[in-house]
């Protein structure tokens, strides 16, 4: 059984930082790309970014590019997501995916964590 447990999440003002964090534990196969998606109050989940299992090939969505970086630490079996620069829209609950190569699609992707709350204030 793959668990994925994201934890950074919390309260800041705009214009601010967050470093969240998803540890993968269980049966890890040989490669998998990694995600970043992210769901505010009354809006569907919307794709963040991802990364390949090397990190060489990682995607943004056009709202976080420049302010965000996804890289991940395969010895550590974790996923990283640097938030810079933010803004209120970026509240919302973030979570990180598993999946078998990387998609900006939430139905590619298997396994997912229960999500961290990432509120921003003006």
């Amino acid at each position: 059984q793959v668990q994925l447990v994201e934890s950074g999440g919390g309260l800041v003002q705009a214009g601010g930082s967050l470093t969240l964090s998803c540890a993968v534990s269980g049966y890890i196969s040989s490669s998998y790309a990694m995600a970043w998606f992210r769901q505010a109050p009354g809006k569907e989940r919307e794709f963040v970014a991802f990364s390949s299992w090397s990190g060489g090939n990682t995607l943004y969505a056009d709202s976080v590019k420049g302010r965000f970086t996804i890289s991940r630490d395969n010895a550590k079996n974790t996923l990283y997501l640097q938030m810079n620069s933010l803004k209120p829209e970026d509240t919302a609950v973030y979570y990180c995916a598993r999946g078998p190569r990387g998609s900006v699609y939430s139905a590619r992707y298997d396994y997912w964590g229960q999500g961290t709350q990432v509120t921003v204030s003006s």
